[in-house]
């Protein structure tokens, strides 16, 4: 029973720690990278499908991304989806070929993006506390009616609290680096 609690806990921390790298992923830096366009859906025979199934998504150089759908009526769909999104980005056509340019950074910019990763990693630690919450909460209900131990009850939170401790560790090393790459030139 502690451990079906205990891995239950974990894999919900563990799904908290994902999803912060996935809203990272979003928080673009100066670089061009097609994980920057996961998030876009484009509408394609009445239902939105993500950008990637309509099209060939690459790196052109440092700044600038390539997009060349595989339909050419695609073109303004997947032009207007990317204006759309809130990521700021300006696509420019050239023919079936549609390039993103990465606008430079601005000190102001990259502060901007830093209070946005701070808060997206302070919503993933809330989040993990309150798995910890919740597991707490069952095994006191455990304990509660006597399919517990005191000492089982008290090693159960002490096993919590050390998955909360290491997963609020992973998250602040995922802000560190999401950081150092948002302060790169």
């Amino acid at each position: 029973m502690l451990n079906e609690i205990a891995q239950d806990a974990e894999t919900r921390m563990q799904k908290s720690a994902d999803a912060l790298v996935d809203n990272f992923k979003k928080i673009r830096t100066g670089r061009a990278h097609p994980s920057l366009l996961d998030s876009i859906m484009v509408p394609y025979y009445g239902s939105d499908v993500p950008l990637q199934q309509v099209a060939n998504v690459s790196v052109e150089d440092a700044r600038t991304l390539s997009i060349i759908p595989w339909e050419k009526p695609m073109v303004p769909v997947i032009e207007k989806a990317i204006m759309k999104s809130d990521l700021g980005l300006n696509p420019a056509t050239a023919g079936e070929n549609i390039r993103v340019p990465m606008p430079a950074l601005t000190e102001e910019t990259r502060k901007g993006y830093i209070r946005q990763a701070r808060a997206e990693a302070e919503n993933a630690r809330i989040a993990i506390r309150n798995i910890r919450r919740d597991a707490n909460g069952d095994l006191k209900e455990l304990l509660k009616e006597k399919e517990l131990t005191e000492d089982e009850a008290r090693r159960g939170e002490d096993q919590i609290q050390k998955l909360t401790d290491k997963y609020v560790a992973q998250v602040d090393k995922l802000l560190e680096q999401k950081e150092a790459d948002l302060m790169e030139i």
